[in-house]
């Protein structure tokens, strides 16, 4: 059976590991450099402190600004801080444009200077084109690399142009069909172009039917272009349809793994950047925000609950039962939450229907809580022997499964409506929701019931 992706990476890491614990760095750096730039870096997010700053030290010079592009930022920033200016401006050199302005931005100010200064002309306006643009866009992800026809050009020519150029930039499918003035007309594969015959020109060919990137499109929506349409390259225009550059498929790649760890990251209120293996003091002080955040939301709920100190006094049994109730609305209410997000992020959700999404969220959160308030009904009688006591949780367990529901729907889409990540800051409020609503209904109903 062959060996996934993370079991490879355990190999890997065990053997480095193995081999420093021996103190035998020859293996090691051979092994090291062995590995693609992607799986240095893997493996270095993958050692504490000492090890990483040993490895980092045995990687090839000509593969450390892929490396260092690969990086999480926390990760980057840590090594960087320890490269002198001549080993940055090394690792820059033979770089792609796209990921130049990935890497420049997270260089000292000295270090981009000299950078800038080194670079030709040419190379230099390309930088400066794609670093005018937001990272999370279109803009901030293309490459200036095009290579570009004209539509009445004979395909025997372009055949013969293709030769005389004599290599192609990374990931090229398509040659780009422009007019005189750079507008974009259309795309030309290379399977089109070279099973064609050389007579047609270049107008009879084209494919006209992908559309061009707009320069400010977020990136995850280029991501979703790129999914829906298979494409392994596309074109990046501005608004009078000027071609500026192109994106490529490794570029859309790395915008799906940021978005995953972003949302993963955020439902602990982290940054995807965060390097596991970061001191303690920082980890702290960054665990700490949203702690202290949550122990707000505690006291909160713990107000609520102090408000029925009497009731609680008299019928212990409702202390016991109190966080059936809280734990089931947290649960329901995080599995609508979690949907909901996704499809905000897929772009699935939209004012058209995210009437019918809250209208079935609430169906389904009625229907588990009829479900589930009759088993913890009847759990409740025959360990209580109160018929009472089992009717009031019941109606407390349907009620804060609703508002489970209501808030898992809420929660998301008012929060993107005012620009915050939902990801990121819906769980904090959602617990707070269901707990202090689970809390409130049950005791008040038992404070009601019970006299």
């Amino acid at each position: 059976m062959p060996e996934s992706a993370t079991q490879a990476h355990t190999h890997h890491l065990d053997q480095f590991s193995a081999a420093l614990d021996a103190g035998t760095l020859k293996p090691v750096r051979k092994m090291l450099n062995a590995l693609l730039p992607g799986e240095i870096a893997h493996l270095l997010e993958s050692l504490p402190p000492t090890e990483r700053e040993l490895v980092w030290n045995l990687v090839d010079p000509a593969l450390e600004g892929e490396v260092l592009v690969e990086l999480v930022d926390e990760v980057r920033s840590g090594l960087v801080r320890n490269m002198d200016t001549a080993e940055l401006v090394a690792a820059t050199e033979g770089l792609e444009v796209d990921d130049m302005a990935d890497l420049i931005q997270n260089l000292p100010a000295t270090v981009t200077q000299k950078i800038l200064q080194l670079m030709d002309y040419r190379d230099r306006q390309r930088l400066d084109t794609v670093l005018q643009y937001n990272e999370d866009t279109a803009g901030g992800l293309m490459n200036t690399d095009t290579v570009t026809v004209r539509a009445d050009v004979p395909v025997d020519v372009v055949l013969r142009y293709l030769r005389q150029r004599g290599e192609l930039p990374t990931h090229t499918d398509s040659l780009f069909v422009v007019t005189r003035d750079e507008k974009y007309l259309g795309m030309l594969p290379l399977d089109t172009l070279v099973t064609n015959n050389p007579e047609r020109t270049v107008a009879e060919i084209v494919d006209t039917s992908v559309p061009a990137i707009s320069v400010d499109m977020p990136s995850i929506e280029v991501a979703q272009l790129f999914e829906n349409r298979d494409l392994i390259s596309a074109p990046v225009t501005d608004e009078n349809q000027t071609l500026l550059g192109r994106i490529t498929i490794d570029d859309v790649v790395d915008v799906i793994r940021e978005e995953a760890e972003k949302n993963i990251m955020g439902h602990a209120g982290l940054d995807e950047d965060d390097d596991i293996f970061a001191a303690v003091l920082p980890s702290t002080q960054r665990r700490a925000i949203w702690l202290g955040i949550n122990l707000l939301t505690a006291f909160l709920a713990a107000w609520v609950i102090g408000q029925f100190q009497a009731t609680l006094q008299k019928v212990i049994a409702l202390a016991v039962l109190m966080p059936i109730v809280a734990s089931m609305g947290g649960i329901a209410g995080t599995q609508t939450m979690t949907l909901v997000i996704r499809g905000i992020a897929l772009g699935q959700i939209g004012k058209s229907n995210t009437r019918w999404i809250f209208y079935k969220e609430v169906a389904v959160g009625f229907l588990n809580g009829l479900l589930w308030a009759f088993v913890v009904a009847l759990v409740t009688v025959v360990w209580f022997n109160d018929l009472k006591l089992g009717g009031i949780i019941a109606a407390a367990m349907i009620a804060n499964l609703l508002i489970a529901a209501l808030a898992g729907v809420i929660i998301p889409v008012t929060m993107r409506k005012i620009g915050i990540d939902p990801a990121l800051a819906g769980g904090v409020v959602l617990t707070t929701v269901t707990d202090v609503t689970g809390f409130m209904v049950f005791l008040g109903l038992a404070t009601i019931l019970l006299r």
